[in-house]
């Protein structure tokens, strides 16, 4: 049985939003990533942890988004996060945002662990490594244009 994905929610505020009144589409990545930092501290380990326990960072490689419907100023949103796939030093990530559970973006984001000094890739270390791998959602081969 697969766990329910993290959900986050987050309001559109006006510095949020562009000329025309909708959530310009860089403030998505914002919101995504607000939403992996707190499912991180949620399942209490935050990323603070790897960095100052282990020296070790998650640094976004790729970003996807699809948009698919505007938010706007005062909506009231949800960020979900799902893990696609964990390897030994990489995650790829499930994201959507969603304004009463209509679909409005969906990012496919993929993160790689690296050394804070040398920045260069490392294994994930752990308890994060079993935590990603428990977390871990099928998506049907259609929907799979992940980065790698």
């Amino acid at each position: 049985m697969e766990s329910p994905p993290h959900q986050f929610p987050i309001r559109v505020y006006f510095e949020d939003t562009d000329a025309g009144g909708m959530a310009y589409h860089a403030s998505h990545l914002r919101w995504a990533e607000r939403a992996r930092t707190e499912s991180l501290r949620d399942a209490g380990h935050p990323h603070q942890g790897m960095i100052d326990g282990h020296n070790a960072l998650l640094v976004v490689r790729r970003v996807e988004v699809e948009y698919w419907r505007p938010a706007r100023l005062d909506d009231s949103l949800v960020v979900e996060t799902r893990i696609r796939r964990v390897t030994p030093v990489q995650l790829v990530l499930d994201q959507r945002v969603l304004r009463d559970g209509e679909r409005l973006a969906a990012l496919v984001v993929g993160l790689v662990c690296v050394d804070r000094d040398k920045l260069s890739p490392r294994p994930i270390p752990e308890p994060w490594r079993t935590l990603f791998r428990q977390g871990v959602h099928e998506t049907p081969k259609a929907a799979q244009t992940a980065p790698s």
